[in-house]
Order: C-alpha cells, then structure tokens, then sequence
C-alpha cells in the first residue's frame, strides 16, 4: 500500500529546539517515512505508512511531549469564490449570506457587495458547489462558481452590464425630457401654452411613463419580486412601491378623473416625478457601476502581468510552450526585455531584473547564478537560463493574486455591525413611510392626500441602503489593491482594520532594523602597515575561518581588488580568535582576551577599542611577530532606510520599541543610532513572545515586525503581525501583513495605508449614515410645520442616485496614495 502525507496542527511550539522534539520522537515511530516541521505556520508534514501507524498515534506522541496536534487534511480545507449577480444594497449581502451559511459543509461566508462576489469556505472533501448555486439562484440572484479561467469572463459580464445601464439611462432620459415637457401644463397651468397639445395629452404622458416604468425600469421590479419571493425587501422594493405609488395614482386619475374626484380625490398627475425619479436611479447606478469596476482592478491587473509563453530547453531543443505546460525543473531561457515566465533560480548567465510589480520598487537589481528569479518580473539586460522552482499556483505572482482576491472578499469587523444596521434598514424605511403619510393625512395641509402620497414616495425613495453596503468594501478593495501595487500583502479587511489601532511597532533588530550580514566597518592602522596592508593580511588569514566575522573581513578585501595569500598554517582558537603563520610571520587576529593571554602590549589601543564598542561594533586586534598592528570593526549595519523608518513611524504617533538577542551595548548603540524610543536586549528567539505580551498588558496595541519565520511565536502574539518577506519565501500564512520588500520604510507605508483606508471608511459610513439620519426626516415632512419645507419625490431620487455614487468615488481617492 502507498504511503501516505497528512498535515497536523502543532498548538504550543516556541522555538526551533520545539520543532527538533516534535521531528524527533515523530521519526521514532513505526511506519513514519518523513517528517517536516514548519514553526512558521505550526504545522508538521508527515509520510507515513498507514498499515503501520494511523493518525490518532502520530496525534498521540505530540501531545504526550506536551502539545496540541491535530490531523489537518489540506484536502477538506477547501475555498470557493462565487459570483452573485444583481444585488443592489447592504439588505442583500445580508440575505446572500444567511442561505449560503446554512448549506451543509459550509464553515463561513462572506459577500462583498462591491466585488459581488462570495467567499465561501468549507470543510467537506466531496462538497458540491451546485448547492450554493441552486440556493443563492432561489433567492433571485444569478450565481456561477468562479474559478481563475472564468474570472475574466465575469468582467465581461460587469462590462455588460454597464453597457445595458448606459442604454436604458440613455432611452429613459429621451422619454422623460419629453414627459417633462408634457408635463409643464399640468404642473402650471395656463404658462404652458407652448406646449404641443399631444405632448401634454395625459394618455399620452400614461403611455410614455408606462414605457419607462415597465421597459428601462423592469429591474427594479424583477429584483423586488425576488426578493419579497423570499419574504425579504431591499432598495429595489423601495424604488419600486414609490414610483408605482406615484405612476398607479396618475394613471388612475387619468382614466377615471369624474369618479376619483367625485370620492374626493384631487386631480393630480405624477408622471414627471415617476419618470425623473426612475431615470436619476438607473444613472447612479451607472455611475456606481463605472466606479465599482475602477475600484476593483487589481486581479486584473496581476493577472495581466502573467508571461503567456516561456522558452524551454528540453533535449537541447528551445522550445516555446505555454506557461501552464511549463513543469517544475524545467530549463528556461530568458532575453532582454522579456517577462520571466515562472520562479525559479539562475543557473547560467547574470542580468538586472525589474521587480517593481512584485515589491514596488522602481530600482532594478541584479541577478547573478544561484539567484532567485520570480515569474511577471521583467529581464531588463542580460539573457540567462534558469531552472523553474514554482510553477502554477505556487509562483509568487499566484500567491499574491489569491491574497488579493480573498483580502478584497472579505470583510471588516465594522462591516459586520453596519450588516446587522442593513438587515432592519428597509422594513424601518417602510414604516417610517407610512407613518408619515398616515399622519399628514390627517393633520396635513390641503389636499391632505396629495401630501401625504408625497411624503410616502419622498420617504421611500431618499433612503439609501446602497450606500451602507458600499461604504466599507469598496475602500477596502481599493486599499488591498494599493497595498499589493507597493509591496505590501494585507491578508484580510480584519488586519488592515486592526493595523490602523497600533500604538507600538515591535522591530526585530538582526535582519530587520540591520542587514543581518556582517560587514568591516572600520580600518585602525596603529602600527608600519598601510590599511590595505593590513586589511590583506587578516583577509588571507580569515580565509581559511568559516565565521561570519572572518567572512566580512574576506568580503571587504575582495571588493577592494586585494591579493590575498594562502597561510602556511592556521589555528582556530575557540571563543577568542584565530592563529597563524602568513609568509613566515606568526599572525593573530582576536579579541581582547586573546592578546591579554599571548602578552601583546596594547598601551593606547583599548581607547579606541572601547569606542568601538560603545558604537555597536566589533573590534578584532591585529598583531604581528607580537606587536599590535591594528583593529579591524566588524558590524551588522543599520539598512540605509531604517532611521527614516523609524522618523516617520514616530511622525505617526507609535511608539517604536527595537528587540534583540544582542548584548545590551551592541543595542544601545542600534537604538541610539536609528532613534528608537526604547530597546529590549539579550532577549532568547522564544522569549521574544512573551516580550510582546509584557507590551500588551501595558495596555498598547502592538504590531510585531520580523522575518515571519524565527519569530513565528512573536508575530502570532502580536495584535498585528508584520512578516518582511524576500522574494518567493513569503510568510503569507503566518502575518497578517506581508512586506515583499526587505526594508521597514514598508512597515510605514502600511500604517499609513491602513490609516487612510479606515478614514476612508469612517468618511463613507459618516455619509451613508448622516445622508440617511438627516433627509429622511426631512423627507416625512418634519420641517414642513416649521420652515413649510417638503421635501419633491424628484429632488429625493436625485440625492438617493447621488448618495451611493459619492461614496464610491469618495473610496477612488484613496487610489492617489502614494508612498513616502
């Protein structure tokens, strides 16, 4: 029997020597193949036999060493993206969402009103999509799964859309201007004289209306019948009970006018309000249309950075294949100016590779053999051949489209409260209208019927859900899409929302704040030698040492141009430094403590050692046949962009706060260096949690920044975690944040994006929700008793159209933002 791959959840690993337990007593048991444990994503991948070992005994031997594992099998953990048609407002997403969260199997849902687009997860390895098709297409919406193939099929069909929206605008608005006109008499009588006498024949005008009513309007009534089908209202109910009111009374009065007048009902015609108020909805809804697919470019515009094609060598042929046929170790070639199809690692050849899609940065960088190279980045110089490493959904690029499209599918925790607000939106409306009209008919000025029909149609119509359902989606997907253009991956609403609360960012120094790579730093000539004398000398002892440090001093020299000599012998002295013999001279390179033993005279010497030191460095003695020849500094330096990082991040109002594993003067020096408000030294990987945690009980809401990988336990602590990642090896699982850029200017620019999409959101919600508290009142007719305002059905669906479309291009500025 075939082995088998299972994934288990690990709870309770801290550090790498948690992961080495968990490997080692996995391994011990009969029947485990392989065992790969990631602390990252605390999950452990085991091939086993399953005739000789099950799932419960692996489970069982975890937990034993005191964790919590439990058998994740990838293939019931399964997301779906739907595409929802024809919802209008907040009331939808609401009811889109309660029917698919009770199909069997399904986990969560969230639907976005913006994208129109479900996101629904499941937890059944034979789920059948069909049953949220079936159930969604019976609520009245017309819903198809949407895979990558067919997401471009789905913008066309939003293409169409807007296309038959600018049509019925277009023929609505010909018949209206004409129902306007013919209107003038009626509303005036005695200053339309002008008039055709056809134009204002009221058969006419009820024929006219009809037309508008029942041809450009019918959406608004096929959409209220599906949705009253189903014992719900949405916005559509309302624009439909209010121009029917309206086009059913005049219509009435125009075919019977003796018998209504004579039970005491005013002649009264309302087939302008009917046809404006009809014709100013389908143009915002074409504007909120046009405006919606602006804010959702982003999956198109990833989608179009994909090569189509790539140059394979196979059997020493070059061969053009499509990039679904490209197979992982696959050898591509590449030339100047050409797309880089796939990931991969350069095996021949040298170039400068623009990865500005990928990380945001407009600067090209060079690429040389064993270098990695992401697939959508563009060849700028040279040709070279690479071998692919990710192909299909594990490239990089693919990664982030799915990011993209699932940050963009979900959904805020503000959004979830202004849901519930939606839900009770429309039958309150309802109310609220008839109400009104019900008091004005009693207490109302003459006629009070004609009052009170007005006050009706005016409530029902100003009222907008449309706009609460749009106020936080759409900033949110113009946010993630802004985000992604500058190298900056949000995994979900959630974690932008939370980012923009944080009052302490958490640096990790070593590869974060620093380059994490040593480099010689300072040159001290103390003796006959010149610098490069001496700088040659340590280099070509150092290159017999395997440490960083010996490495930095070997790096320095080499980029100089220095000849460097062979040592005729060499001795590592563990702890202190190193001895040997160079061209017949005995040579030692050290610490204090080494030349202290070896009797080496440094009367002077430690002065500027100390100073040295206090500044974050590494001094190393020189000394040659006994005499003190020179230091040699060797430092982590700080990455060019951190003290601005740091600046700005102060700007800001967050307190910045540096962690290291570092003795307490190498950070001090950091910390004085980059400006950090304060510094936690000496600090174990696995501790650095529960630093973290100290933060947090000091009441501050704190986002951690590191690799995503040792700092794993640190970053799930976090309120928000920050993961820098580099090239294809990015923690998008273990971060709420992903920075594809190696610097902490990122760190700013999610702060600060995440800052301007909750004010965009607040700015939204602030609209939606002041649009509505305040015109709907005016609309039932409370200023009338005190300024005789009252408020015209037309002037009501004007700012009803306006409403929705100001938001949604209220969240289009945020697409102007632009990094430090």
């Amino acid at each position: 029997m075939a082995n088998t791959k299972e994934t288990f959840s690990i709870k309770g690993m801290t550090c790498a020597s948690c992961v080495m337990r968990v490997e080692k007593v996995v391994q011990k048991l009969d029947g485990v193949e392989s065992v790969s444990v990631n602390l990252a994503t605390n999950q452990a991948q085991v091939e086993f036999d399953p005739e000789a070992v099950n799932e419960q005994d692996i489970e069982s031997r975890i937990n034993k060493i005191g964790f919590e594992a439990k058998v994740k099998k990838a293939s019931t953990q399964k997301k779906y993206l739907f595409s929802v048609k024809g919802m209008t407002c907040a009331s939808c997403v609401n009811r889109v969402e309660k029917v698919i969260k009770k199909v069997e199997g399904v986990e969560n849902a969230t639907v976005n009103l913006a994208s129109n687009q479900a996101q629904v997860e499941v937890n059944d390895p034979v789920f059948d999509t069909q049953k949220i098709v079936d159930k969604v297409t019976k609520l009245g919406y017309e819903t198809t799964l949407l895979e990558a193939s067919n997401q471009e099929a789905d913008e066309d069909e939003q293409e169409k859309e807007i296309t038959k929206l600018k049509r019925d605008f277009t023929f609505a608005t010909i018949v209206t201007t004409i129902v306007l006109i013919g209107s003038i008499p009626h509303m005036m009588p005695g200053w339309g004289t002008w008039v055709p006498g056809f134009l204002s024949n009221a058969f006419f005008l009820l024929l006219l209306t009809t037309y508008v009513q029942l041809v450009p309007g019918w959406r608004f009534y096929s959409n209220s019948y599906k949705v009253l089908r189903n014992k719900s209202a949405d916005m559509n109910v309302l624009v439909a009970m209010g121009t029917t009111s309206a086009w059913l009374y005049s219509g009435a009065m125009t075919l019977f006018p003796d018998t209504l007048t004579s039970m005491g009902f005013p002649y009264q015609l309302y087939y302008d309000v009917t046809t404006v108020i009809t014709t100013l909805i389908l143009l915002g809804r074409y504007f909120e249309a046009k405006a919606k697919g602006k804010s959702s470019t982003a999956i198109k515009k990833l989608m179009s950075l994909q090569a189509k094609t790539a140059r394979v060598l196979r059997e020493g042929e070059e061969l053009d294949i499509p990039i679904d046929q490209v197979a992982l170790g696959d050898e591509i070639i590449v030339r100047p100016g050409e797309r880089i199809p796939v990931d991969g690692i350069i095996l021949k050849g040298s170039s400068t590779v623009d990865e500005s899609m990928l990380t945001g940065e407009s600067i090209p960088v060079e690429k040389n053999v064993d270098d990695q190279v992401i697939g959508a980045t563009i060849n700028k110089s040279g040709s070279f051949r690479f071998k692919a490493t990710k192909v299909g959904k594990e490239t990089a690029l693919a990664q982030i489209i799915r990011l993209v499209n699932e940050a963009q599918g979900s959904k805020a925790p503000i959004q979830r409260i202004v849901d519930v607000i939606s839900a009770y939106f429309v039958p309150a409306v309802v109310i609220i209208a008839t109400l009104s009209a019900v008091i004005w008919y009693f207490i109302g000025p003459e006629p009070p019927f004609i009052f009170a029909l007005t006050t009706f149609i005016a409530v029902l119509i100003i009222a907008c859900p449309c706009a609460l359902g749009l106020a936080t989606p759409t900033a949110i997907m113009v946010g993630t899409e802004k985000g992604a253009e500058n190298g900056v991956l949000i995994k979900d609403a959630s974690s932008l929302e939370k980012a923009h609360k944080t009052t302490t960012v958490v640096l990790d120094k070593t590869g974060t704040i620093t380059e994490g790579k040593p480099k010689l730093t300072n040159i001290v000539n103390l003796g006959s030698h010149s610098e490069d004398e001496l700088l040659s000398m340590a280099a070509s002892v150092e290159t017999a040492s395997e440490h960083p440090l010996g490495e930095a001093i070997v790096q320095a020299a080499k980029g100089k141009g220095l000849k460097l000599a062979e040592p005729d012998s060499f001795n590592s002295i563990t702890g202190h430094g190193i001895e040997a013999v160079l061209e017949g001279r005995s040579v030692l390179i050290g610490n204090l403590k080494l030349m202290s033993e070896r009797n080496i005279k440094l009367e002077g010497v430690n002065v500027e050692a100390e100073k040295l030191a206090n500044d974050g460095k590494t001094p190393m003695y020189i000394s040659v046949e006994g005499v003190i020849e020179g230091i040699l500094a060797v430092a982590d330096t700080v990455k060019k962009d951190s003290i601005k990082a740091v600046e700005e991040m102060k700007k800001l109002g967050i307190e910045v706060v540096m962690i290291t594993g570092d003795h307490y003067k190498t950070a001090e020096a950091i910390a004085r260096q980059t400006g950090v408000d304060r510094f936690i030294a000496e600090v174990l990987p696995e501790d650095k949690a529960k630093e973290v945690k100290q933060l947090q009980n000091e009441g501050k809401v704190v986002a951690m920044v590191g690799d995503g990988i040792n700092d794993a336990p640190a970053l799930a602590q976090a309120d928000v975690g920050v993961a820098i990642g580099t090239g294809t090896d990015v923690a998008m699982e273990t971060a709420n944040i992903t920075l594809m850029r190696g610097d902490i200017m990122s760190v700013v620019t999610a702060l600060r994006l995440s800052k301007a999409t909750m004010r965009m959101i607040w700015q939204n919600l602030g609209w939606a929700f002041g649009y509505n508290i305040i015109l709907i009142p005016v609309a039932a007719g409370m200023l009338y008793p005190f300024f005789g305002i009252l408020l015209n059905p037309m002037l009501a669906g004007a700012a009803m159209a306006f409403s929705s479309v100001s938001v949604v291009l209220n969240t289009l500025r945020l697409r102007k933002f632009k990094t430090i």
